[in-house]
């Protein structure tokens, strides 16, 4: 079938983030690769991944083009169902004919309640997607296909057995050649990596058991399952001979640390072939490795620190303690590692003084720059089960994780902390790091590297004040 793999406008435009499906407006408007997308779609022949968010395109532009195919595959989130819905709608009335289906957290978890809720969408894919889209494209019976759920022709919904999930990880192929072909390189940047960079996963899964933390919980599961080193830096090669404009490349797993001699061997294979990059990590790499992955390239480490106290770490699974964070922060700074680190405010057992005791560990360790996110309790995980069961979220058990101009929302609320104060202290948190002369004057000398830094950290400036000012109102 003529295929197309879909990032649907969003009719509120407040996409752009993880995935191009961040829960809200992000601080410096950004946007990552559709790699959910990209991935299935290498699968399929023919196939177009088309990410209307990064290009901007209207509704009906974006309908336009998708009239044009046999299969529209969506992914959706939460917070972006119910216009994702209502585009679903919208493709529908242009071509009644139209397969339309959707992928993604949210409709992995939810898949009967996402199927009633419009009729629009023929079917949902849950676990992992890849082969299941690629079966729904080759005409395969709905019957026959493993982690599918449908709407059956009399009107019924029908959920058919789980796809096992992935074992080798191998078997899929690259996604750059996708990148390339489909999208627009320089639409994808954020603040704190190299422009124009490309982001792609090396292995799906995380072993850390954090109880917020939505992909492993959904979709990607707890087994850390990897692509061989040949493989990835096969990739690597590829981009660098075939994509020359890209500066960086991110490993965008959920912690590509998690097998540390793994990560060095990759390491060693991305300095010779000289290219700079980047990934996620947690704050308790050692320095052997750190030292060792920093003299083969790598630039920037992506750390969820998510607090400064270390009940709350406890309570969310993190698996870290903040002893073991500084002395990882303290090494990055001696080998010359730039670190964006991540906190989040309203976890379980979150009061006043452990906010102030955050911000106050977040100045100590000093990342380069930092995003500071409100706890969102997204169904699947063990937080959204944790929050109905001792009421910490609104009336009625509805999930508000944003606004209608799209600034997240504090979706959780405690009798000793209200989310309105929580909410507020996000913009508190922001200002107490950023507006220090330390922390501007190391932002100063960054931007006097080069016109282009310059021109980057002005425009990202504008953009930060203005959400600001949002949030405030």
């Amino acid at each position: 079938m003529k295929t197309l793999f879909l990032q649907a406008p969003s009719y509120d435009g407040f996409d752009g983030g993880a995935g191009s499906r961040y829960q809200a407006k992000r601080e410096v408007r950004s946007f990552w690769y559709p790699t959910w997308l990209a991935q299935p779609a290498s699968l399929v022949p023919d196939s177009r991944v088309l990410d209307a968010t990064a290009d901007g395109l209207s509704v009906d532009a974006a309908l336009d083009i998708a009239t044009q195919y046999e299969l529209v595959v969506i992914h959706t989130s939460t917070p972006s169902f119910p216009t994702d819905a209502l585009f679903a709608e919208d493709l529908k009335k242009r071509k009644p004919s139209l397969l339309i289906g959707m992928v993604g957290a949210k409709v992995a978890v939810d898949p009967h309640n996402s199927l009633t809720a419009t009729q629009a969408i023929d079917f949902v894919c849950r676990e992992e997607f890849d082969f299941t889209c690629k079966e729904i494209a080759e005409g395969k019976p709905f019957a026959q296909i493993l982690g599918l759920s449908y709407r059956a022709p009399d009107g019924s919904i029908e959920h058919n057995e789980a796809r096992p999930i992935l074992e080798n990880m191998d078997e899929l192929p690259f996604v750059a050649p996708i990148y390339k072909r489909d999208l627009t390189i320089k639409n994808y940047f954020n603040g704190y990596l190299k422009h124009p960079y490309v982001s792609l996963y090396t292995g799906r899964g995380c072993r850390s058991k954090c109880t917020f933390c939505l992909w492993p919980q959904t979709v990607g599961g707890h087994r850390y399952r990897v692509r061989s080193v040949e493989n990835v830096l096969e990739e690597v090669k590829w981009i660098r001979d075939n994509m020359p404009e890209v500066k960086e490349i991110m490993f965008d797993d959920d912690t590509f640390t998690d097998f540390k001699p793994r990560a060095e061997e990759i390491a060693r294979g991305m300095g010779k072939l000289g290219v700079t990059w980047s990934c996620n990590a947690k704050a308790n790499v050692p320095y052997s490795t750190l030292k060792i992955m920093r003299e083969n390239g790598l630039r920037l480490l992506l750390v969820g620190y998510e607090s400064g106290d270390d009940q709350i770490l406890l309570n969310v699974k993190k698996g870290l303690r903040t002893d073991i964070a500084r002395r990882f922060a303290q090494d990055c700074r001696t080998l010359g590692i730039k670190v964006h680190g991540t906190f989040i405010l309203g976890l379980p057992g979150e009061t006043p003084e452990t906010i102030q005791k955050t911000i106050e560990y977040a100045k100590e360790i000093n990342p380069l720059t930092i995003q500071v996110s409100l706890a969102a309790p997204y169904p699947g995980t063990t937080l959204y089960n944790q929050a109905v069961e001792n009421g910490w979220l609104a009336e009625n058990k509805v999930i508000n994780l944003v606004s209608k101009e799209g600034v997240q929302l504090a979706a959780i609320g405690y009798p000793h902390l209200s989310r309105d104060e929580m909410y507020h202290q996000l913009e508190n948190f922001y200002k107490r790091f950023y507006f220090r002369p330390s922390k501007i004057w190391e932002i100063l000398r960054e931007m006097l590297t080069s016109w282009d830094m310059m021109k980057r950290r002005l425009r990202e400036g504008v953009e930060f004040f203005r959400f600001l000012r949002a949030h405030e109102a």
